[in-house]
């Protein structure tokens, strides 16, 4: 039976067919066989990591506390030099040009990543304003998040630092960031299950020689992926402590 790998629902979807590629590549690699299975939402890989149905997952953030903790899962590599940070937009000609100006209450538009939710709540700290003070419209994606900031049906949106940097033009004239994260700290990474650790060696061998491969080189390309680099125990127990420093409640 193959081994299964999935994807944290956050990549971009236009990275689809590179993660394919990617796994292909792997899978010959290593020499296993390795069936690749997307999920939709944060709530069906939840599902997926409750029963135990995944052997290699390229996690969120907030899902590696769960992975370690729970499900006794190892970090073996995380994309260099790739930190995710929220940034908070606000409708263009809002007067608006802080976080403290905020009004009491808002309404907020986001998508169900967690890590991006998390610190936007934080962020939101500092105007006094708390999760009882705040509405919320659950978005499909980022667009969609900008879209309900345009129209004004959220005052506010959180939005991945990274995809409100690959926003159009013609998006960007509407809104405009308010804040922006700087915690430098969270990043997605990979991680092995228990009944796939015995490969831990053989997988960390192969992605970080990716970059010394042409083959391997156009994959970290297609993935917007700079390289790997080791990701050990300690590092994600760091990762884990801060993330439960910053969770409200």
């Amino acid at each position: 039976m193959p081994y299964t790998m999935t994807i944290s629902p956050d990549f971009k979807p236009d990275l689809i067919s590179g993660w394919y590629i990617f796994n292909t590549w792997l899978q010959k690699q290593i020499d296993e066989s390795i069936h690749i299975e997307m999920v939709n939402d944060f709530k069906e890989l939840s599902s997926a990591i409750d029963k135990d149905s995944i052997d290699l997952i390229y996690a969120n953030p907030c899902d590696i506390t769960k992975l370690i903790r729970e499900k006794s899962f190892t970090p073996i590599a995380k994309p260099v030099g790739a930190h995710d940070e929220t940034v908070i937009i606000i409708r263009q000609d809002n007067p608006i040009s802080d976080i403290e100006s905020l009004p009491g209450s808002v309404k907020i538009a986001m998508t169900d990543v967690p890590n991006v939710n998390t610190i936007g709540v934080i962020l939101l700290e500092s105007a006094n304003i708390t999760p009882a003070d705040i509405e919320t419209i659950t978005c499909s994606n980022y667009i969609t998040v900008a879209k309900k900031v345009i129209s004004g049906e959220a005052d506010i949106g959180f939005l991945l630092a990274d995809a409100y940097d690959e926003f159009s033009s013609l998006v960007k004239k509407q809104v405009k960031p308010l804040m922006t994260s700087k915690i430098d700290v969270l990043h997605h990474a990979l991680l092995v299950a228990p009944g796939f650790s015995d490969k831990q060696q053989a997988l960390q061998n192969a992605l970080f020689s990716m970059k010394d491969d042409s083959a391997g080189l156009d994959i970290l390309k297609n993935l917007e992926i700079e390289n790997w680099e080791p990701m050990d125990n300690d590092e994600a127990e760091f990762l884990i402590d801060m993330l439960d420093t910053l969770t409200p409640g």
